[in-house]
């Protein structure tokens, strides 16, 4: 029996997503985040030695990193949601499998701890590093973000789905940063827009966020 191991409000959302999409049986053993610093918690460390999540357990092969678990799923399923092998859409499916946490996540994780460094800092510092903080975020960060949003918008202008014209398992990995993209309010275009809005209409969405509770970025 497939086990994941789900932090809510967090990436293995899409390994739900996944797992419904291939019609797989599974468990979910769910992590609520702390209250205060919404940090995993340490039971995770049991599961995994860095306490995150998502981890995949498979009847003792354990996988952790939601792209090695997208990867280690769809070949399990015998090459589903994935295209032929040696085509252009496998490539750009590769690519998009990659790019989602390699290149897209970190701008937004930047965003995010630049954000609550000024609240967590000493009274007295507070105006320093929120003037600090602001300066790297209008700076660095947000145009960062203006630029792979470019990237999306364009590419979803010439295919319906990140690999062609078929929705594949790239799109389920490039759900998590371009859905914290749009919650932020920080200009998603129409295309992404409208991907958003077809991925959330798909009958394995719903049933994932059914089975795994809250989702901030849904």
């Amino acid at each position: 029996m497939i086990i994941l191991h789900h932090l809510e409000n967090s990436r293995s959302q899409r390994v739900l997503w996944l797992l419904e999409e291939l019609g797989l049986a599974y468990d979910v053993k769910r992590y609520a985040r702390d209250a205060k610093t919404m940090l995993a918690p340490p039971e995770l460390r049991s599961v995994h030695p860095l306490g995150k999540s998502p981890v995949l357990d498979d009847d003792g092969t354990v996988v952790a990193e939601s792209g090695a678990i997208v990867e280690y799923l769809t070949a399990r399923q015998g090459g589903a949601l994935a295209p032929a092998p040696g085509t252009p859409e496998h490539r750009r499916y590769t690519y998009f499998l990659h790019y989602a946490e390699g290149s897209a996540m970190p701008p937004l994780l930047l965003k995010l701890v630049f954000s609550r460094l000024a609240p967590g800092s000493p009274a007295l510092l507070r105006p320093l590093v929120r003037a600090i903080a602001a300066k790297v975020t209008t700076g660095f960060v947000d145009p960062d973000l203006r630029r792979h949003a470019a990237y999306w918008e364009g590419e979803l202008a010439e295919r319906p789905w990140f690999a062609g014209d078929a929705f594949t398992a790239a799109d389920i990995q490039m759900s998590f940063p371009l859905e914290a993209f749009a919650s932020r309010g920080t200009g998603a275009g129409p295309k992404v827009r409208d991907w958003l809005a077809r991925i959330h209409a798909r009958p394995a969405y719903r049933r994932a966020l059914e089975r795994g509770g809250p989702y901030a970025y849904a």
